[in-house]
């Protein structure tokens, strides 16, 4: 026993003396930025959506409030440490076999003698936890939750300054028929009010309007086009969790439920698994991905029971809106959240969505099984178009689903899937997976995924190729190797097949993609990775007569040089370069390429922060367009398209001041070589430049 004793005594003294050393050699190992690691993650889902703008406020909240109060990683709980999104099971069974074995961790520096963790992880991790023997207050009490809360209270605005078309005044007649015009101007309004105590109890209220909708006039006396309220409390034994307005539910692999979102095929093959994060209020602005009701958590010993219900008006039109006098019936539901024309005012809040469900949970130290119940309705029918790829859709009022997940540990490997079945149909989709450390410097994953043409579930979020969580069959095997102390390695291979029609794709079809990244960072301050991704893709050829369309495939190759320099505490340089192809048999060859130059100052003694970019791109259409990440104020997420020929060039500053205050302002330009008019339609801008503008006011209390 003494002799145990004394080794544990001696592995940790070593463990804490040898990465003492490694922080004194590297005494920049904190020079990055705690935002870059979030900014990074959330540049991974935007690519992965393929949008230039997304709500990601509930993504970057659960990371945000971490930097400022870390996980005890004495105490925390599995699920602690699944919302950080930066471990995966192995490493978190790691972590807690450890602290079983050994009893808690004495100084942060213990976890380098973890078998998974290596340096890059621990780096990444250490702005987010800590490690002391204090017991975190179990009872909350009134005072407590007053003098200890955060209050926040956000002010947004956003505008492009050039004119579109949409904007024109005309008068009230023809603005009252027209689809062409907006009723509102060009103005973005954002509002937040906040109030948290760490992550057990949050109140709060948001407010958006979209550029184009009135504002407390016409057709919106309201003020505010979209309002989302919520209470939440967290942290009791039996209640667990209560939340009251909006929020968001995530099930399992997110075959059955899953509103908001979820990380999907990046270079870190990791996020490729879904990390539920059961029930949480919802504070973003995207009007649909969404409940609105009640739900609670309740817990006794290993079981927990999810129950929620949920009403909300939804966006959508009527099939038979010529028709007077007759019954609804939902031809397509409007997920856009925008009312600016007539025609987009007459589909808001058309139709009533009504949804219960219920989740129990059963879980062990490493395993965890989960039996889920939705039922979702409509107050009308839903007919889609009678056209073959919709020979599947869902039609009728009503869908219930079930499903069944597990996940389960055993030493290196993480086992973990789900399956589903929709009453529509009677179909089935699943999910089974498997994450391993073959070796400290190997990690490999594996996903099998099928999911039958008739499944459908109206929130949910798989990983998958397509857009929905139906009609496909796929296997993505991903790896992470370390080459050498410098050098890792990403790489992935995900072979799909749909087997149903597609929209715009008129018969069967399949794919592949790989992507190989490299990376070298032989200090902490230099980063260099290259990227190379390759998709085949089928789609319906150009070349028709006009009876039957054929598919074929569609290559599209990028290659990516990108660098990240910290040149000191102060001053981060970002370069990038990238080149796409795109090859269709039905079309010329298409190709793009982009250059980016970024300059980040955080001076520790100043009171603002700079970032400044400028861009050289040029592409030979829409379609080889090329994303890539921007910064801007804090709740703002935007991976713009960069197309056609010119350049793009930004500066964004954020002073803090009085102590409680930080206040953002961004401008941002588009100049085209090769362009008279940008857009088209109500959004057509006359002239060659588009601009952009935030200002942003943040109290915090």
């Amino acid at each position: 026993m003494l002799d145990l004793i004394t080794n544990s005594i001696n592995m940790r003294t070593k463990c804490i003396c040898s990465l003492l050393l490694f922080l004194l050699m590297n005494s920049s190992l904190f020079a990055q930025e705690k935002n870059e690691i979030i900014q990074q993650r959330i540049e991974f889902l935007l690519e992965q959506n393929g949008v230039e703008e997304l709500d990601l406020t509930n993504v970057f909240e659960q990371l945000s409030y971490y930097l400022e109060h870390p996980i005890n990683l004495n105490t925390a709980s599995v699920d602690e440490l699944k919302s950080l999104q930066l471990l995966s099971d192995i490493q978190i069974s790691d972590l807690l076999l450890h602290i079983k074995q050994f009893g808690k961790l004495i100084s942060i520096y213990e976890l380098q003698s973890l078998t998974y963790w290596d340096l890059p992880l621990i780096e990444k991790v250490l702005p987010f936890v800590r490690v002391d023997d204090k017991l975190d207050q179990l009872h909350i009490t009134f005072h407590e939750a007053i003098k200890n809360g955060r209050f926040d209270w956000i002010l947004r605005y956003q505008r492009t300054p050039e004119f579109k078309q949409g904007y024109t005044k005309v008068s009230d007649s023809i603005l009252a028929t027209s689809n062409k015009y907006y009723q509102g101007n060009a103005d973005h309004y954002y509002a937040r009010f906040r109030y948290t105590y760490r992550t057990n109890l949050s109140g709060g209220i948001t407010a958006d309007k979209d550029p184009g909708e009135a504002f407390f006039n016409k057709s919106q006396p309201k003020g505010f086009d979209f309002y989302s309220a919520h209470l939440y409390y967290k942290g009791g034994k039996y209640i667990q969790t209560v939340a009251l307005g909006d929020y968001l539910v995530q099930v399992g692999q997110g075959l059955n439920t899953w509103s908001g979102y979820a990380f999907g095929k990046t270079a870190d093959i990791f996020s490729s698994k879904r990390t539920a994060n059961l029930l949480r209020p919802y504070t973003s602005v995207d009007e649909n991905r969404f409940f609105r009701g009640a739900a609670t958590v309740l817990g006794y010993k290993r079981f927990s029971l999810l129950t929620f219900v949920s009403q909300k008006r939804i966006d959508g039109t009527a099939t038979n809106d010529s028709l007077p006098n007759s019954l609804d019936q939902i031809g397509t539901i409007d997920f856009s959240g925008l009312h600016r024309t007539n025609g987009e005012i007459a589909k808001k809040n058309r139709f009533t969505e009504r949804v219960a469900g219920s989740y129990l949970t059963y879980r062990l130290r490493t395993f965890t099984v989960g039996l889920a119940a939705v039922h979702q309705q409509y107050d009308a029918a839903i007919i889609k178009d009678s056209v073959p790829y919709n020979n599947f859709a869902f039609r009728g009022t009503a869908i219930t689903t079930l499903s069944s997940d597990y996940n389960f540990t055993y030493k290196n490997a993480n086992f973990f899937g789900e399956v589903s079945y929709a009453s529509h149909n009677q179909s089935f989709a699943q999910l089974h997976g498997v994450l391993a450390v073959l070796d400290p410097r190997v990690s490999v994953s594996i996903i099998y995924r099928n999911y039958q043409p008739g499944y459908h579930s109206f929130y949910n979020n798989g990983f998958s190729e397509g857009t929905a969580t139906q009609n496909e069959k796929g296997l993505f095997l991903g790896s992470k190797v370390k080459i050498a102390p410098a050098w890792t390695l990403n790489m992935y291979a995900d072979f799909f097949r749909f087997p149903w029609l597609k929209y715009q794709v008129d018969a069967p079809s399949s794919g592949v993609e790989f992507l190989f990244q490299p990376v070298y960072r032989p200090s902490k301050t230099l980063e260099i990775y290259g990227r190379f991704r390759l998709q085949i893709r089928q789609k319906n050829s150009r070349d028709s007569d006009g009876t039957i369309t054929p598919i074929k495939n569609v290559t599209q190759r990028n290659y990516r040089l990108n660098m990240n320099y910290q040149v000191s505490e102060a001053i981060q340089l970002k370069s990038r370069v990238e080149y796409v192809t795109i090859n269709r048999p039905s079309n010329k060859p298409e190709k793009g390429w982009i250059m980016t130059q970024d300059i980040v100052m955080h001076p520790k003694s100043k009171p603002f922060d700079l970032s400044l970019r400028y861009a050289l791109f040029e592409t030979d259409s829409y379609d080889s367009r090329i994303y890539t990440f921007e910064n801007n104020a804090i709740g703002v997420f935007s991976v713009p398209a960069y197309y056609y020929q010119g350049s793009r060039a930004y500066c964004l500053i954020r002073y803090t001041f009085l102590k409680h205050w930080d206040f953002w302002l961004k401008y941002g330009t588009n100049i085209f070589s090769d362009r008279t008019s940008i857009g088209s339609g109500a959004e057509e801008i006359k002239g060659n430049r588009k601009s952009d503008i935030t200002v942003q006011l943040r109290l915090s209390l």
